[in-house]
């Protein structure tokens, strides 16, 4: 029986492992044992981390919620429990974005939710209105964008029919901020 050499596969196994390691400081990036230890750890403390991403970010929506109800004087428990008996299916994603983008939304859904508390309302008809809601969120977001991509005469021009004067010398990030606060 001939021979077996295992050259071209381990040679290869181990090029895979130095790629992976590629810019580690030290001999982590040269030396194949060192390198395959540290590899095999950050792959672990990725996948592990990956995971805690998903529950930090559940518990900054969450505090967020928090710090937006206790400015209505509610409380985060009570605007959950008030939402799941008035039928609302909105997540804490969607929530945390409303507390922060749309107070006066937000303020909406904690008044749904107390009416929802008391149970004054049917949970279909809900739904509907915390999707209007969701929506008008989404179509305040677009003019912000479409500002940016005007030039600086289209600029003007929106200005003049907002009736802002004295704009003729400012520059395009001021014009935009300037037409923002006129339309507030």
């Amino acid at each position: 029986m001939p021979r077996v050499r295992g050259n071209v596969q381990t040679r290869a196994r181990r090029k895979k492992i130095l790629k992976l390691a590629k810019g580690y400081f030290g001999s982590k990036h040269t030396l194949y044992k060192t390198a395959h230890e540290t590899v095999m750890k950050a792959l672990a403390y990725g996948y592990r981390d990956r995971k805690q991403t998903k529950r930090n970010m559940r518990k900054l929506w969450i505090t967020r919620i928090n710090a937006a109800c206790r400015l209505n004087g509610f409380k985060y428990s009570s605007l959950i429990n008030g939402l799941l008996k008035a039928g609302v299916q909105v997540n804490r994603k969607m929530l945390a974005d409303l507390a922060l983008n749309d107070p006066k939304g937000f303020t909406a859904v904690v008044e749904v939710a107390k009416k929802g508390l008391a149970g004054e309302i049917k949970p279909q008809a809900v739904e509907a209105k915390v999707v209007v809601k969701a929506a008008k969120v989404e179509k305040v977001a677009e003019p912000q964008v479409e500002l940016e991509s005007l030039t600086v005469a289209q600029l003007k021009e929106m200005a003049q029919g907002l009736n802002l004067s004295g704009l003729s010398g400012l520059k395009k990030a001021e014009l935009i901020e300037a037409i923002k606060q006129a339309q507030k």
